[in-house]
């Protein structure tokens, strides 16, 4: 067996060109074009053409070529046809010293007529996929009587093998393009029934009137104000309306302002270009860029320092702005959802909140009540944060117990609704029953003294009480009719009527 010679030094050179041409284009067809050229002026290949084959019908198209002419590119081939089909019908490679003597040979790219030369050298060599040939790399090369042809194969061989591999992740980059994309659709699926506003818990009055106003707010772009204490649901709400709007395949993305610093918040928001300050080592989109079509929640707004205000007034007037260290206005199409649990007109008398920023922001504004007002929508909510923690932590949980429901009642919820589905996630984990006690649920709901909620009114009035809130939420509910409201709350209109003038309430102001 004949001793194979090693790669000369021409050779390596080549190799090497050819591996940083396909390191640094974008995609495999520019990176075969390149390599064919080096062969070109390196090699002295006289024409180069990568056939690949269609993963759909089989036929076998020229991807990448060099020295064909228009018509030859677009040549078409099929597996097993001529050599070029042979080869990737067999994966084997095939050298033709001499063209005019292989009966074989179609011709598909055109007839060879160089200058001064009567005869062509032809080596096919295939294009390896997932076990099998996926296409053939073709080269034409001046014939010579002492051509290595060992040598050639060699080398043209390890080119078809960067082709491959150059191939490869381009189908795996995709590949894994397409599996993001396809995950980022799904997600964004379940994100809208995730946030669909029917999925809110409660049907207290006030919870009624805020379905009502994110139903008129979300069809439109129209900038929204989410007023309400801490853990009331502000961010749901805000999601409630960016997932039932025409904004729902766009991104919605929140910012904290409490979270993020004063020395932050405006790059953060705005974005910087490359040098505006010690570390800005490239331009950074800020967040209303990143939103751009979608929605941007800015969650406790009223914690914005002054400077930022300005610029955000900016952006909801002209909407455009500047990034830090930039000079050219940047346009944005954002829709702007804000959110603050604190006294925004205090903060405007204080002079901490610009009053022109509150009226811009103010042109929408839904009020989310505290737990403590809304009494019917506690055991409501309890009993699905029950269900959810239950299937979550893998116990059988049934319900909670009159003495428990009564204590989450009793209650005053400083935390709102954050506060009791951590509550009913704790009574879960300690709970090894089936049904949630008293003794399961923390220590500051076990007492009223410990809690601070110890009634101050005697049991007569605090009946009352509930009994006049049911009364005015079912009239609310039926638009003032008592004989509806009476069937509601399983009574009769005569009851409900002297209920009625019994507790002051004005029926009449429910009419619609």
């Amino acid at each position: 067996m004949k001793k194979q010679q090693p790669p000369d030094v021409r050779a390596l050179a080549i190799l090497t060109d050819i591996n940083q041409a396909l390191a640094r284009a974008r995609n495999p067809r520019s990176a075969m074009q390149r390599a064919l050229e080096i062969l070109a002026q390196q090699h002295g290949t006289l024409r180069a053409w990568v056939v690949l084959r269609d993963p759909d019908s089989d036929a076998l198209h020229i991807d990448a070529s060099e020295g064909l002419t228009a018509e030859g590119r677009r040549a078409k081939y099929k597996i097993g046809e001529g050599i070029t089909g042979r080869v990737v019908e067999t994966g084997r490679p095939v050298v033709v010293p001499q063209i005019s003597q292989e009966p074989m040979f179609l011709h598909r790219t055109g007839r060879r007529r160089e200058a001064g030369r009567s005869e062509t050298t032809f080596i096919c060599v295939p294009i390896w996929g997932n076990r099998k040939p996926i296409g053939a790399f073709n080269v034409d090369l001046p014939f010579a009587k002492d051509r290595n042809y060992e040598r050639d194969l060699q080398l043209l061989s390890v080119v078809a093998t960067m082709f491959t591999q150059a191939i490869r992740v381009k189908q795996l980059v995709e590949a894994e393009r397409q599996r993001l994309l396809d995950e980022n659709i799904q997600l964004k699926e379940e994100l809208k029934e995730r946030y669909d506003f029917s999925n809110i818990v409660g049907t207290s009055g006030p919870m009624r009137q805020v379905y009502e106003q994110i139903a008129r707010v979300a069809s439109t772009n129209t900038t929204a104000l989410i007023r309400g204490e801490s853990g009331t649901g502000k961010e749901l709400i805000a999601h409630a309306i960016h997932y039932n709007s025409p904004r729902a395949k766009k991104p919605f993305i929140k910012v904290s302002c409490a979270a993020l610093p004063d020395s932050l918040i405006e790059s953060e928001l705005f974005g910087y270009e490359k040098g505006a300050f010690t570390g800005a080592t490239a331009r950074k989109k800020g967040r209303f860029e990143v939103a751009e079509g979608g929605t941007l929640f800015l969650d406790e707004i009223g914690d914005i320092n002054l400077s930022t205000q300005v610029k955000l007034l900016r952006v909801l007037q002209e909407l455009e702005f500047e990034r830090l260290g930039g000079t050219e206005p940047v346009k944005v199409n954002v829709r702007l959802i804000a959110a603050s649990n604190a006294d925004l007109e205090k903060a405007i008398a204080a002079g901490t909140f610009r009053e022109d920023l509150h009226y811009r922001l103010n042109v929408f504004t839904i009020f989310v009540s505290p737990l403590r007002d809304r009494k019917t929508d506690i055991l409501l909510l309890a009993d699905t944060f029950l269900e959810k923690y239950a299937i979550e932590h893998g116990k059988r949980i049934k319900r909670i117990s009159t003495p428990a429901i009564d204590m989450l009642m009793a209650y005053h919820w400083p935390g709102n609704v954050r506060e009791l589905e951590n509550t009913v996630e704790r009574a879960v984990l300690v709970c090894d029953e089936s049904v949630v006690h008293g003794h399961h649920l923390p220590p500051s709901l076990q007492t009223g003294e410990a809690s601070g909620t110890v009634m101050n009114i005697s049991l007569t009035e605090a009946v009352g009480a509930y009994e006049k809130d049911l009364i005015q939420d079912a009239l609310k509910t039926t638009r003032g009719n008592r004989v509806k409201a009476a069937m509601l709350l399983s009574s009769t209109e005569r009851i409900i009527s002297y209920k009625v003038k019994k507790y002051g309430i004005d029926w009449r102001r429910y009419y619609s």
